[in-house]
């Protein structure tokens, strides 16, 4: 559509995840049209996250060391661990305050169709982690679809030989959501998750 370089940039964004063509295309003319944006800048900041950033050695969490700061973090509960499919996900969960154990970075789910199976997730290094008795309890925190089911399945079976406590993150109705637009198996989980109150 375009020539040359624009159009090149614009392909290049346009592979990223979650940037379609459109977005891809307002990205390109944002960085062409607004004189003040630091081209330089981006550039060095993208070698430098291919240089000196890496995966924790123990968790699979990103980090500019061998050991990210959360298992530098001697606050931590080294009793639980939570189970996260990508280190996106521990951000995510950190941001709720709500946890104060380690993760385990498992660097996907399971997935047949896309040829994932679970000899290409870091479930061995799981189960090292495991082996010497400190942790008590596992939370299976995999995304509550199809992939991240079979994930949470498999770990289940897998752990339900050790002595541990294997524990799955709730799932039902979000709040301010309406029980017309809610789907089958979300209605159910809210019924298998219900509470006293």
């Amino acid at each position: 559509m375009y020539d040359g370089i624009v159009q090149d940039l614009i392909d290049e964004f346009g592979r990223l995840p979650g940037i379609g063509p459109k977005s891809a295309q307002r990205i390109t003319f944002h960085i062409l049209q607004t004189p003040s944006f630091d081209v330089s800048r981006l550039s060095l900041l993208l070698g430098d996250l291919r240089e000196r950033v890496r995966f924790c050695e123990i968790c699979g969490n990103v980090s500019e060391q061998d050991r990210c700061s959360i298992c530098r973090d001697s606050r931590r509960d080294t009793a639980l661990i939570c189970v996260v499919e990508d280190a996106k996900d521990v951000s995510s969960i950190e941001r709720t305050r709500e946890f104060r154990g380690l993760y385990h970075v498992l660097g996907g789910a399971i997935s047949p169709i896309a040829g994932v199976g679970p000899d290409d997730l870091r479930i061995t290094q799981l189960m090292q982690r495991l082996a010497d008795g400190t942790v008590q309890e596992v939370i299976l925190a995999t995304n509550p679809n199809l992939e991240g089911e079979a994930t949470a399945t498999y770990l289940s079976r897998l752990l339900h030989t050790l002595e541990i406590r294997v524990t799955r993150l709730a799932s039902g109705l979000p709040v301010g959501g309406d029980l017309e637009y809610a789907d089958e198996v979300t209605l159910g989980r809210a019924f298998e998750g219900r509470r006293a109150v």
